[in-house]
């Protein structure tokens, strides 16, 4: 444990030099990591990593995040080829691989985003962002939630996506699924998303939706419904009769919420359905 990077250790200050501070082990405080005087035998608390030389230095910059502790890192700096560096309250911003990262860019997070990682080791002992396992969130942060929050509105952080939905986190700690039917676009690891409370379940989770409320989605939906037309000569081969799974292929709704917003057309004049498929009307 004595000098191992990504740990707070107590040091005591071996002599000061024109840079910074010599502490135990040989291990420079610079200047720049640190913001009080410091003497000749006194012990400090210190941070300790590697600079760009691969050396062990040290900070007094205390972060909440070490070595199989977890805490909230935001993310400053996304780099394709590597993965994304994350700020965990130090002057050295650490980074997250992509083999730890979703297989698919599109939901990786962007800068701005947080994620709920510890530290670990890379095979040249370089220091990692290691994100928290289900089991970490379930063992640190898991509080169940109360039937009161059905159909509450609940902000949370994305912490896992896959093709069937995406778990979240709140900061109550509540554990919520978007199941993949119950939203529009599939969001970013970290994203901070907002998403109405569908279901309580016994073990205390929560099944999410991202979707507005049908009568208030109705209207977003004829729009969209009215675009694909403008843009397709003013046909689409869509109808009531349509299938499930076309359906929601194409405009990734349910097909309860398709015939709806069909029918609010219909009853505005702006289309007509025949032989299984859907015209705009010319006014």
């Amino acid at each position: 444990m004595i000098n191992q990077i990504g740990t707070i250790q107590t040091l005591e200050v071996l002599r000061k030099i024109e840079t910074g501070y010599v502490l135990d082990g040989d291990i420079l405080l610079h200047h720049n990591e640190t913001d009080t005087e410091l003497e000749a035998e006194q012990s400090v608390d210190v941070f300790l990593y590697q600079d760009k030389k691969g050396q062990t230095v040290a900070t007094t910059q205390l972060p909440s995040i070490q070595i199989n502790i977890y805490g909230w890192a935001e993310v400053v700096e996304v780099l394709p080829h590597l993965g994304v560096f994350v700020d965990i309250g130090t002057s050295k911003e650490i980074l997250l691989s992509k083999d730890d990262l979703p297989l698919f860019e599109s939901v990786w997070p962007t800068k701005g985003d947080k994620l709920y990682v510890s530290l670990g080791k890379d095979r040249k002992g370089r220091l990692l962002a290691i994100p928290a396992t289900e089991g970490v969130f379930e063992r640190e942060l898991f509080e169940p939630a109360h039937e009161n929050l059905l159909n509450e509105t609940i902000s949370g952080r994305i912490y896992r996506t896959d093709r069937e939905g995406s778990a979240c986190i709140t900061e109550e700690g509540y554990r919520g699924f978007i199941h993949h039917t119950e939203r529009k676009e599939e969001p970013r690891l970290g994203e901070l998303v907002e998403g109405r409370v569908i279901e309580v379940k016994h073990d205390g989770t929560l099944n999410v939706s991202l979707r507005p409320l049908k009568q208030h989605s109705m209207g977003g939906d004829a729009d969209e419904i009215l675009l694909r037309l403008e843009e397709n000569n003013g046909i689409i081969p869509f109808s009531d009769k349509s299938d499930p799974e076309d359906i929601r292929g194409t405009f990734n709704i349910s097909k309860a919420a398709f015939k709806r917003a069909l029918g609010k057309l219909m009853k505005e004049g702006k289309i007509e359905q025949r032989d299984g498929k859907t015209y705009l009307i010319s006014k």
